[in-house]
């Protein structure tokens, strides 16, 4: 069955339905892993956008019931070159064909992708529509013209929990990196996670890391955070734009001071933002799990896992707020720590799913910075 992806600018990108039959409209991204898939989909953080893989061949080793990173797909749509008709995993129980359609997924195969992602480069992200039902240009096209703006979009609200609930699952031991509890102690710390589109390897390494989570609200006041008597509090990611989600920010200069608190992406922009800097959007975003981030003190580089559309911006910082770690890509600022308010965050995603584990030592630093 034939399928159309249409862009806001008018390019059309044919191919074949794949996962659920039907139609959808998002932000077109592209998203550089070559593998994880599964919890690509599945992240928060891809609420309201078509996800494009760079990779061309996908699908090949299924999908599971494990690996998901919440309890549904939030991806809007899923744009691939090749899906693999065959599943090879000793893990795997269902296919990704059947995985997507299970969740309703409107999806699109046989795209040129290696040149949707260059025009996505080249033109920067923007609105698209996928139909496997009515492929009409001009409709697809105006449906895309008339999808929301990412800018302004608050989206948090769509993915975070309805009430606070406590998380006890931790990882397997090989999933965690040697040397990194170092700074673990007997005594557990009680860490509240602020659910802007959590995800759930983030809450498996902080108990792994000897922590006892409670997961709040996005918009919990920060004077009931408090009333938990946490050892701190830590900022998860999500989607949309940092600046629309106003209440967060509010909650967030309440509690700056008051308690540690670890931010990663959109808690990254959030606490930025708090702290007194502005963010802005970024031409085509980082998405992948290859994305080499630069210590600002020594200049030692990591490679690390990434998925944001927004940025905050360096020069926007006031005193006392220090950028510690910069994209080697395009120098916009992947971390920053007000070491009086013991607030630092990270934009990119230390919890590694997908992606590198370089970055896991971050969970020991704010276990450190809680002792």
């Amino acid at each position: 069955m034939k399928a159309l992806l249409a862009l806001a600018d008018g390019t059309l990108w044919p191919g074949e339905a794949f996962g659920q039959i039907g139609e959808t409209t998002g932000e077109v991204v592209f998203n550089t892993s070559m593998t994880g898939y599964q919890e690509i989909l599945t992240d928060p953080s891809y609420c309201g956008q078509i996800v494009v893989m760079s990779q061309p061949h996908i699908g090949n080793y299924g999908a599971n019931s494990d690996d998901d990173e919440s309890d549904r797909a939030w991806a809007a749509g899923f744009v691939v070159r090749a899906a693999s008709p065959t599943v090879s995993n000793y893990r795997a129980n269902i296919s990704l064909d059947d995985y997507l359609k299970a969740r309703n997924l409107v999806s699109i195969s046989d795209v040129d992708t290696r040149a949707l992602v260059r025009h996505i480069r080249t033109y920067g992200a923007q609105n698209a529509a996928i139909s496997s039902l009515n492929t009409d240009p001009d409709r697809l096209v105006q449906m895309a013209k008339n999808a929301p703006d990412m800018n302004g979009l608050d989206l948090v609200k769509n993915v975070t929990c309805a009430t606070p609930y406590h998380w006890a699952q931790s990882v397997e031991a090989n999933w965690v990196m040697p040397g990194s509890l170092a700074a673990l102690k007997a005594v557990p710390k009680h860490v509240v996670a602020y659910d802007y589109g959590i995800k759930r390897n983030i809450l498996r390494l902080l108990v792994a890391h000897g922590c006892k989570v409670t997961v709040v609200p996005a918009d919990m006041p920060a004077t009931e955070v408090m009333a938990l008597k946490p050892d701190g509090v830590f900022l998860s990611n999500g989607p949309g734009d940092p600046a629309a989600v106003t209440y967060a920010i509010d909650n967030l200069k309440q509690l700056i001071g008051k308690t540690p608190i670890f931010g990663i992406c959109l808690g990254h922009q959030l606490l930025g933002l708090a702290l007194g800097g502005s963010t802005y959007k970024l031409k085509f975003g980082h998405r992948g799990g290859n994305q080499p981030v630069k210590f600002s003190n020594n200049g030692m580089v990591e490679i690390s896992s990434h998925n944001h559309g927004f940025a905050v911006s360096a020069d926007s910082l006031p005193n006392g707020v220090e950028v510690t770690h910069v994209n080697l890509n395009d120098g916009c600022v992947e971390g920053l720590r007000a070491r009086k308010q013991r607030a630092f965050s990270v934009q990119y995603h230390p919890e590694s799913a997908p992606g590198p584990h370089d970055s896991q030592y971050l969970f020991n630093e704010f276990l450190q910075l809680m002792n």
